[in-house]
């Protein structure tokens, strides 16, 4: 019996959860790990603009790749779940 989400289009089944659900409060929280990543990003990112020392500009981009590269991880995860 599949059922899907109208809120999230998650589709889940009655009895053991196969490998491509995911429930509401896991996707609450990956959403969450997301919205973090990207304002993480986003503050390092101005943040290595606004730099005058070029160590700490490079620090800051290096910094913001890092958190786009986990947003990125976290939405392949998403889209591989579709």
């Amino acid at each position: 019996m599949q059922q899907t989400n109208t809120q999230t289009g998650v589709a889940w089944y009655a009895g053991q959860p196969t490998s491509q659900t995911i429930d509401n409060k896991d996707l609450s929280v990956i959403q969450d790990e997301m919205y973090s990543e990207a304002l993480a990003y986003k503050k390092c990112a101005v943040y290595s603009e606004w730099f005058g020392d070029q160590n700490l500009k490079n620090m800051a981009a290096a910094a913001a790749q890092h958190h786009k590269q986990h947003f990125d991880a976290l939405q392949g995860y998403l889209e591989s779940r579709k």
